[in-house]
């Protein structure tokens, strides 16, 4: 069954080197009792700790079943003792923070027995030696002989083939002793019992063969084994610690250290509490953000100019600091012109391109504006005197694409007096929320500024005359020249009359923006609809004005030659010869019709040559990316500091991990002994981290969680707004599973160390 050959081991201690077993060779029966003798340092425990797989020879054999132990590789000596080998010795070995049954049952779960069998065969066993009524307990609970019981007992539950008792009375008076050596008698009955023991009485009194070692030497053997008739197979099942009993492990042991675990957990939570605060901020200032834009920025429009300005490349390249640039000691100047650096993209507005625009699909827009060059030839009527008005924008309100029972204007805007437009012809004054009014709308109206109140009934009832060209313009030789004759213009001119006073609804940005967008600087604007524009120069392009400047290559008002940058084409459309706008501005219903609206005009671009496309700027996207960048940027700044927590309790966690480790010494002595793997050994360790890992990350949270209360209502005291900081459930799982990573990690070496450690040694800690 278990034969030695050879055996020889030493041990070498700085430049002395300790000779320990000198070619041993024993032959040992399947079932017998056999006792060691001899003095200290005789080679007593190395050769039990050879035969239990604990300690490795230097060169012979150790032979289990007729199967050669040379080529075993550790997984192969871990299964070995976990099934062939049931260890008893001196200081029982018992692991203090589980019970008894636990420590019974731990060979078993090694080797993979399910937990009904092993339980079962647990009990079974410790009935077997007394102590059925004790399962319970922990081992310091017990008394010494108890201890030892539940030593033998663990050694018994996985029916080994071979019980090695290293002293098993040493620790034990003479009463209990006997009880003991009663036991071990018993159970040699049945199996192989290898006892070290210096008390000589005692091995005569039980053991059925004395084997007496002197100087790594057997001197004496009274019951040797010549020839082993042995055709039994060799068969060991490996083992394998689930990670669950790892977990089980690890929980027992924190639970005898609950309040530095508690500390060490805390600790290490302050970085998930400061991450798991400024995430929450980030998310509920988003939430914010993502709210304010749907109520404002949705109505921001997208921007078509005709000409529209980008930087280079290589002007974004010579922005971007460079560490190879330096300042020169040359007194020289280098001409630059900046110009040159920026592309001009030139969009053309064609007809077939604001066709495109009006098919625009209804339900995506409020209505689109067209912001055009077109002079409109004022005169006011005022105290029977005519004036000709030149310094007086006037507005035109969005072109409204879909026929509805409430029109833009009165979905904008509130009437404060008078009434809503029903014809072009008819007009009203749109004040600001304070209801002002630029001064020079008021005096060209004919309204006295001087005063601080101005009442409404003094504009409603006013009339704008706007003349069209034929009427406007007279033919002088080559040029053409506005006509003096007020008087007799004004009776032909289109009566356009004040019939109301708006202003934009308070909770309404559409308005607020198309006031912004005029020329009155945002205080307060005269609007008139796009039909009125557009009957303007159907009137106006066929006039004698139009078709002469034509014909002509300078400006018939002022005789000037065109240039690049005032061309015919912009002097037609200063005299209404062409509907073609300066800028178009397309107004979406909300966001989701803002997507949609952008990919109709990327759809239009398509196939179309870098020249020929139409650019357009997306003002809501820009403020959002903005927005969301700013936030973003402040948001990772400060992760990253509180980041530094994180991995400063990453180092705590590989400290009190080591500490851990130093602690559990012989609890890893006693796994291996048990048939542990390194992997094994390393992964209760690892399951430690872990369990501290999640306490750190749950207790963050939850504090974290705490705080969001008094630091919302700070917020709401400073902002005014509800629930600013709001903690996302998937930044909560993330957090937790990054403190459990960064501590696995800070307990990964000190788990390595763990898993290195000499059976033997870590056996002979206290």
């Amino acid at each position: 069954m278990l034969e030695l050959k050879n055996i020889k081991k030493s041990y070498t201690l700085a430049n002395y080197t300790q000779l320990a077993l000198n070619d041993i060779s024993l032959k040992f029966r399947k079932n017998e009792f056999v006792a060691v003798l001899g003095q200290s340092g005789s080679g007593k425990t190395t050769l039990l700790n050879i035969i239990g797989g604990l300690d490795h020879y230097d060169s012979g054999d150790l032979i289990i079943n007729n199967k050669s132990t040379k080529k075993f590789k550790d997984t192969d000596w871990d299964a070995y003792r976990n099934n062939c080998i049931g260890f008893i010795f001196q200081s029982y070995n018992l692991i203090s923070h589980i019970n008894i049954l636990a420590n019974v049952e731990l060979g078993m779960t090694l080797s993979g027995v399910s937990k009904k069998e092993r339980r079962q065969k647990a009990i079974e066993v410790l009935k077997k030696v007394g102590l059925e009524n004790h399962i319970n307990k922990k081992p310091n609970q017990l008394s010494g002989g108890q201890m030892q019981r539940v030593a033998i007992a663990r050694a018994l539950v996985n029916n080994p083939d071979i019980i090695l008792a290293d002293e098993p009375t040493g620790a034990l008076d003479s009463k209990t002793s006997v009880q003991i050596m009663e036991l071990i008698k018993e159970i040699a009955k049945d199996k192989l019992v290898i006892m070290v023991t210096h008390n000589s009485e005692l091995a005569h009194d039980y053991a059925n063969r004395i084997i007496e070692l002197k100087d790594g030497n057997i001197i004496s053997d009274t019951n040797k084994l010549e020839k082993q008739n042995n055709n039994k197979t060799y068969t060991i099942k490996k083992t394998a610690m689930s990670f669950l009993t790892a977990l089980s492990l690890s929980f027992n042991n924190i639970k005898t250290k609950k309040g530095r675990t508690l500390l060490t957990a805390f600790a290490s939570s302050i970085g998930i509490i400061g991450i798991s605060i400024i995430l929450s901020l980030s998310n509920g200032f988003d939430m914010q953000i993502d709210q304010f834009e749907k109520d404002t920025l949705s109505s921001f429009p997208i921007t078509i100019s005709r000409q529209t300005t980008e930087m280079s490349p290589e002007d974004m390249m010579s922005m971007t600091p460079d560490k190879s640039d330096s300042y020169i000691d040359e007194e020289v100047i280098y001409p630059y012109d900046t110009a040159s650096s920026m592309l001009i993209h030139k969009n053309v507005f064609t007809d077939d391109y604001l066709n495109y625009i009006n098919n625009i699909n209804p339900d995506y827009t409020i209505g689109v504006s067209y912001l055009r060059t077109m002079s409109l030839n004022m005169l006011i009527k005022n105290d029977d005197k005519i004036n000709y008005v030149n310094n007086l924008s006037l507005s035109s309100l969005p072109k409204e694409l879909k026929e509805s029972e409430e029109t833009f204007l009165e979905s904008a805007y509130d009437l404060l007096k008078g009434s809503y437009p029903k014809d072009k012809a008819e007009i009203v004054v749109a004040v600001n929320e304070k209801n002002r009014l630029e001064k020079n709308i008021l005096e060209a109206l004919g309204i006295d500024t001087s005063k601080e109140e101005i009442s409404f009934d003094e504009l409603i009832g006013k009339e704008i005359k706007i003349i069209l060209n034929d009427d406007f313009y007279k033919n002088n030789n080559d040029y053409f020249v506005p006509n003096m004759n007020y008087d007799e213009m004004y009776d032909e001119g289109i009566t356009l009359k004040i019939v109301g006073i708006v202003r934009g609804k308070e909770d309404n940005m559409l308005a607020q923006i198309v006031n912004a967008m005029s020329m009155s600087q945002g205080a307060g604007n005269i609007l008139y609809s796009n039909e009125l524009a557009e009957y303007i120069i159907e009137q106006n392009k066929d006039s004698l004005i139009v078709k002469a400047q034509q014909d002509l290559d300078y400006n018939i008002l002022t005789g000037e030659k065109f240039t690049e940058n005032y061309t015919k084409d912009d002097m037609l459309a200063y005299l209404g010869a062409k509907d073609i706008p300066y800028i178009i501005n397309i107004y979406p219903v909300d966001f989701e019709a803002k997507e949609n609206i952008i990919s109709y005009l990327n759809d239009y671009n398509k196939d179309k040559s870098d020249e020929d496309k139409i650019v357009y700027t997306d003002l809501a996207d820009t403020f959002s990316t903005l927005s969301s960048n700013i936030m973003d940027a402040i948001g990772w700044v400060l992760i990253a500091f509180s980041g530094i927590s994180l991995i400063v309790s990453s180092i705590m966690i590989g400290i009190i991990t080591y500490i851990s480790v130093l602690e559990r010494t012989k609890e890893i002595g006693i796994l291996r002994s048990l048939g542990a793997r390194k992997k094994d050994v390393s992964r209760v360790f690892n399951a430690e981290t872990f369990i501290i890992g999640l306490a750190s990350g749950l207790i963050g949270i939850i504090i974290a969680r705490l705080l969001l209360f008094p630091i919302n209502a700070i917020l709401k005291d400073l902002t005014n707004l509800d629930n600013v900081a709001i903690m996302n459930p998937i930044h909560t799982l993330i957090l937790i599973t990054v403190a459990i990573i960064l501590t696995l990690i800070g307990g990964l070496i000190p788990a390595v160390i763990a898993s290195r450690k000499n059976p033997v040694e870590a056996l002979r800690t206290e």
